[in-house]
C-alpha cells in the first residue's frame, strides 16, 4: 500500500488543485440548539444567516471555525435536535475536528463538563485530542498540536513525520517522528505543554 500510494506534499499530477476548504455543510436541527453549540460553546461567530438557496424554507447559518474556513448548517425550527448515535456508512462522516490553543486544554474541558457533556481525551502520538458530540450526535474533536508548526509548513511536516515512521516500522505516527522531522526541516517548533492522556489508539463512537 505504502509503495502504491506513497505519501508527500508535492502537488499531484493532476487536471487542478484545490486551493484549501472553503467550507462544509451538514444537515442541523433547529437554529437554538445548533447556535448554542458552535457559538456559545466552542466560541465560533455566526457570520452569515440567511435561507437555504435550494430551499428557501431553510435557515442557512455559517460559523467561522476560527481561521476564515467556515461550516455551514441547514436548519429549521421544526427539526428537534437529537444526540442519539450518527449511522456510519460509505458517505457518513465518522467526526469534524477542530483546532484549540495547547494552552486552552483545561479550560476546554472545563467548559465541557460545565455544559453537561462528557468527553473523552486520546494522546493521538503527534497531537492530543477531546471527544465529545454536538446536539445531533456528531462526534466532535477538539485537537491541539504537539509543536507549534507554521502552517505553510504543516503538509511538509505531515509528509516527513510519515516517512520516518514508516523507516521506524511504527503503526501510526508517534511525537518522536514529528520531533525527527522537524528537526530534519530545520524548524524549531516549540513543544507544548499538555496533560497526561491514553496513548495510541481508541475507540471513539
Amino acid at each position: 500500500m505504502s509503495d502504491e500510494y506513497p505519501t508527500t506534499a508535492a502537488k499531484p499530477d493532476s487536471p487542478f488543485h484545490t486551493t484549501g476548504t472553503d467550507h462544509v455543510t451538514i444537515w442541523g436541527s433547529n437554529a437554538e440548539d445548533t447556535i448554542a453549540f458552535y457559538r456559545d460553546l466552542l466560541g465560533m461567530p455566526l457570520v452569515l444567516r440567511q435561507p437555504n438557496l435550494d430551499d428557501p424554507s431553510q435557515t442557512h447559518l455559517f460559523f467561522d471555525t476560527g481561521d476564515g474556513r467556515i461550516i455551514t448548517f441547514f436548519v429549521s425550527d421544526d427539526r428537534p435536535s437529537n444526540q442519539g448515535r450518527q449511522r456510519g456508512g460509505v458517505g457518513a462522516v465518522h467526526h469534524l475536528a477542530f483546532s484549540f490553543d495547547p494552552e486552552d486544554f483545561t479550560t476546554v474541558m472545563d467548559a465541557l463538563e460545565a455544559d453537561g457533556r462528557g468527553y473523552n481525551v486520546f494522546d493521538r502520538g503527534i497531537f492530543q485530542s477531546l471527544y465529545t458530540h454536538d446536539n445531533n450526535g456528531l462526534v466532535i474533536e477538539l485537537s491541539t498540536d504537539k509543536f507549534d508548526i507554521p502552517d505553510d509548513r504543516r503538509a511538509e511536516v505531515l509528509a516527513e513525520t510519515q516517512r520516518i515512521r514508516e523507516e521506524a516500522g511504527a503503526n501510526y505516527a508517534e511525537e518522536e517522528h514529528m520531533k525527527a522531522a522537524l528537526e530534519e526541516l530545520g524548524l524549531d517548533a516549540e513543544p507544548a505543554d499538555l496533560p497526561d492522556a491514553a496513548s495510541g489508539v481508541g475507540g471513539v463512537d
